[in-house]
This record gives C-alpha cells, sequence and structure tokens, in this order.
C-alpha cells in the first residue's frame, strides 16, 4: 500500500544522513537516487542508475524512474513506478516472479542488453488475434459476430 503519492525532487551531490518523506534525492555525480520507501515504513530505497539498470527522466519540472522499484528484501515488499513525481502502486509481486525478475535483470546486466521492463505477465485470458496481438473492443465484437453468422 502506498502512502507517499508525491516524490518532490532534490538534486544533491551527497544523500543526508536522514531522508525526508515524500523526497526523491537524486545525485547526478553518483548516478543514484534514494528516498524514504512511499508505503510509509520509512525504509532507505536505493536506485542507481545504469545502462541497464533504472533509467531516470527529468522532464524540466518532475522525475520519472524506470524500470518499477521492487522493494523486495525490504519487510514492506512493495513495488511501484515514480511516474513525472507520482509514485503509482505496481502490484505485489510473488516469490516466482521476484525470482525470475532478478535472474533477468542479473542476465541482462551480465550481456549489457538493455533493460527489460519489470512487468508482471499478462493473463493468459487476454483475447489475441492469431498474431499475439491483443485485440480490442471492436476486435472482439466482430470475431464474435462472425462466429454467430456461420
Amino acid at each position: 500500500m502506498i502512502r507517499c503519492h508525491r516524490l518532490e525532487h532534490r538534486f544533491v551531490s551527497h544523500f543526508p544522513d536522514r531522508l525526508d518523506p515524500g523526497v526523491l534525492y537524486v545525485s547526478m555525480e553518483y548516478g543514484t537516487a534514494t528516498h524514504s520507501c512511499c508505503c510509509g515504513c520509512g525504509e532507505e530505497v536505493v536506485t542507481p542508475f545504469s545502462p541497464t539498470g533504472w533509467k531516470m527522466t527529468y522532464d524540466g519540472e518532475t522525475i520519472s524512474v524506470w524500470p518499477s522499484v521492487g522493494s523486495w528484501t525490504l519487510a514492506c515488499r512493495s513495488h511501484y513506478v515514480i511516474d513525472r513525481g507520482r509514485a503509482v502502486e505496481a502490484g505485489r509481486w510473488n516469490d516466482a516472479q521476484v525470482a525470475a525478475a532478478r535472474q533477468r535483470d542479473n542476465a541482462t546486466a551480465a550481456s549489457g542488453g538493455p533493460p527489460v521492463p519489470t512487468t508482471p505477465p499478462q493473463p493468459t485470458s487476454v483475447p489475441t488475434a492469431g498474431d499475439g496481438k491483443v485485440m480490442g473492443l471492436w476486435g472482439r465484437l466482430w470475431r464474435w459476430l462472425r462466429g454467430r453468422w456461420r
């Protein structure tokens, strides 16, 4: 559960000893950001930026961090995305999902390849159009109507 929904950013050269809740501290010198966990537990969350890890986007007013922040080693196990200064809850992951994401992240880092988005797998019941593309409402309606006329 997210208790802190907004994150004000502060560009700093060194991180403070005590992190203020609701503040994302960004050190360009060290290529890292840190903040107090958005669930409100008070734990420090560190997101080092790298070509195969977290990326930070600054649009002149707000900051986004991608991929999602998963606090798997903390007791809270919170999971969220920082999108334009907002903490958006991303849902809980089970142990298998966490293990798969860690394995994928380690393989990506070892290969030096681009990061793989850490989003949970889509449910298998999503209608597709045979080519794997997810069908929209009109596509599903058309498929249903065609089936009724045969």
